[in-house]
């Protein structure tokens, strides 16, 4: 989107330039509107420079949340399992008395 933008306003920048140069203004001298529109050319410049480190900042954020994704989602299901087999491990609480039954009816 920035890159969007930025290119956008080149455009409207080199409008100008020509703009300037074809009707030209009484009250300022072409040197002096030579010197801003480099001015201009230099901050597009600058502009242009940082959009291009933080595109490659973002991308490497973006990676590393995707790497990050993914070993949540891995985490997340070591977690499942092991707290599956703590449910399935568990030893069945029973009375004295119900063993005793069960023993019965196992003779």
């Amino acid at each position: 989107e920035l890159e969007n933008q930025l290119t956008t306003k080149s455009k409207i920048l080199d409008e100008l330039k020509q703009s300037l140069a074809l009707n030209g203004s009484a009250e300022q001298t072409p040197e002096a509107l030579s010197l801003r529109t480099a001015d201009l050319c230099e901050m597009v410049d600058s502009i242009v420079s940082q959009v291009a480190q933080l595109k490659t900042s973002m991308q490497s954020i973006l990676e590393q949340w995707r790497v990050y994704d993914e070993v949540y989602a891995e985490v997340n299901l070591m977690t499942r399992r092991y707290l599956y087999c703590l449910d399935q491990c568990k030893p069945s609480v029973v009375s004295l008395e119900a063993l005793q039954n069960q023993i019965k009816t196992l003779q």
